[in-house]
């Protein structure tokens, strides 16, 4: 029985590589660079080999001195075995709290006060990175495990060399399970509480279904470039690999000199990037188009996706009908709506009203969502805009050290996503901002999108809302300078803004999953914290 409970779906986080090795899981694991924690291992593994770190890296967390219960935090650079690094610690009845090396010094300083893990794993850089800004973060943490080489005080993995893992522990499916946390683009990130039944069984277990067109075929080489810190990986990893496809490729850094390479050797079939750095590689495809060739299906989430990308890729494609799969979900939700586009659902340039703003609709059978109003709190008429809720069975279970804010964002069993919206009589969600973000006329992602459509030069537009004034453009442009007569061509329709702020691609301050952090870009421009909206949903 118990056997046969294992090929359903992927359950145990912890033995999650154990139960596909039992199953006989041949998938090749193919990596952009050799791991951080491993790299005698290789670019080179499969499932087994897998398993197997698990165990060395649980047999490290043993001999450090965790036990059940107690949390692990993972800072790190970023790379797939943020996974591993989980798993391990799952296995031995620990919390695993991923944390992005992308944090500030003080936010992540902030975020492990609240932790109080019993172990911190991270690299040298970073510890470094941190006492630089004057922030000891391993001092946050009973212990520190620096992957990488340690000083006197902290661990390496040669003190813990040969530790053996003790026998797996499961939790309840309702303890918690792995933390992550929001990405943090007005404020300090939230801490989020997943269990086995949110993650696991919500989650990955229905990626772990063949649907069509979405669910990983045995011939696929399934490909991903994004945080690993972030939930998403935990999930993806889990339910891609349950469907036993030909080979897992990651591809560690966004970068096009490191991800380049990656693409060539290991061309894939279903590409998952987060939208950020499908931009940047948007501006290689005249010339290295053909790595993208076999795509079937490309799945975006995390962020926005303007047109424009959506359409590139999809052009890039030798395919006969690659499909592009846009989902919308948070970290305390997972995916809530998905909507799916073709080359001719995209094949003309949009004008004030970008496609890529209608998310589609909930899933079937897993989400509900309703549209309020944002002073009264009372559901709205269809296709009125207003605050969007939402009731699913994979919300998290709370957010550590702010339990007041996680429950002021419920009413009885519905979520405050804090996104601004519309439903119309089909189902279909209409995005239009954060409320935080949102502007007095308009919306800023819409102008956003209508920007990179009519300003190819443009490689990224920012909208910033002031309470008391046109909203403040914020543009990156490819060589540097910004054509003032184009830009107030391409605007003339749309609500009044402030003269643009032409910046650099690298002068955007970014989260680990791509997004602009606005609130640290309006400091940086001297702007007010906040915009029209109130943030009191953030």
């Amino acid at each position: 029985m118990r056997g046969m409970m294992l090929t359903s779906k992927p359950i145990h986080l912890g033995t999650l590589f154990d139960d596909l090795a039992r199953r006989g899981s041949t998938t090749a694991i193919r990596l952009s660079r050799p791991l951080d924690t491993a790299p005698e291992a290789g670019v080179e593994l499969d499932v087994p080999s897998a398993a197997a770190l698990v165990r060395r890296f649980a047999g490290w967390f043993a001999e450090a001195g965790v036990r059940p219960g107690d949390r692990v935090a993972i800072a790190k650079r970023n790379h797939w075995d943020y996974v591993l690094l989980s798993c391990a610690a799952a296995r031995l009845g620990a919390v695993p709290a991923s944390l992005s090396a992308h944090l500030a010094p003080e936010t992540l300083d902030t975020l492990l006060r609240r932790l109080g893990p019993a172990l911190l794993v991270t690299d040298a850089d970073l510890l470094h990175t941190a006492r630089s800004a004057g922030r000891d973060i391993s001092g946050r943490a009973t212990r520190t495990l620096v992957v990488d080489g340690a000083r006197q005080g902290e661990l390496s993995p040669a003190d813990l060399h040969g530790a053996a893992a003790p026998p797996p522990r499961r939790p309840h499916l309702d303890a918690p399970l792995a933390i992550m946390h929001t990405s943090g683009t007005t404020g300090t990130p939230k801490l989020v509480v997943h269990t086995t039944r949110t993650i696991m069984r919500r989650l990955a277990g229905f990626e772990s279904h063949r649907w069509p067109v979405l669910g990983s075929r045995r011939d696929d080489t399934v490909t991903s470039s994004y945080s690993y810190a972030h939930g998403r990986a935990l999930a993806w990893t889990a339910g891609v690999l349950w469907l036993f496809p030909e080979a897992l490729s990651v591809i560690a850094d966004p970068d096009w000199e490191q991800a380049a390479p990656a693409l060539r050797r290991h061309r894939p079939t279903t590409l998952e990037v987060q939208p950020a750095t499908l931009a940047r590689w948007q501006r290689h495809l005249d010339r290295e188009g053909d790595l993208f060739a076999r795509v079937r299906l490309f799945v975006s989430t995390f962020d926005a996706v303007h047109p424009s990308t959506v359409r590139a890729f999809l052009g890039a494609s030798e395919r006969r009908a690659p499909v592009w799969m846009q989902g919308w979900g948070q970290s305390e939700t997972g995916p809530l709506t998905f909507r799916f586009f073709t080359r001719r659902s995209l094949a003309e340039r949009q004008g004030a009203d970008p496609t890529t703003r209608d998310l589609g609709r909930p899933i079937p059978g897993r989400t509900r969502l309703r549209v309020v109003d944002q002073k009264t709190l009372r559901p709205l008429p269809t296709g009125e805009t207003g605050l969007i809720y939402c009731r699913t069975d994979a919300l998290c279970t709370g957010y550590v050290g702010e339990e007041g804010r996680w429950r002021s964002k419920l009413i009885g069993q519905w979520w405050n996503t804090g996104d601004i919206g519309s439903i119309d009589r089909t189902g279909a969600v209409r995005l239009v901002d954060r409320e935080v973000d949102s502007l007095t006329e308009g919306g800023c992602l819409e102008i956003e999108d209508v920007v990179d459509e009519r300003l190819p030069q443009v490689l990224e537009c920012v909208v910033l809302g002031v309470p008391d004034g046109p909203p403040v453009p914020v543009v990156a442009v490819r060589d540097g300078a910004l054509d003032v007569g184009a830009w107030k061509e391409a605007v003339a329709d749309l609500p009044e803004m402030a003269e643009p702020v032409v910046v650099d691609w690298e002068d955007l301050p970014r989260t680990g999953t791509g997004k602009v952090r606005r609130g640290t870009l309006r400091e940086r421009l001297g702007l007010p914290r906040t915009a029209a909206g109130t943030g009191k949903w953030t």
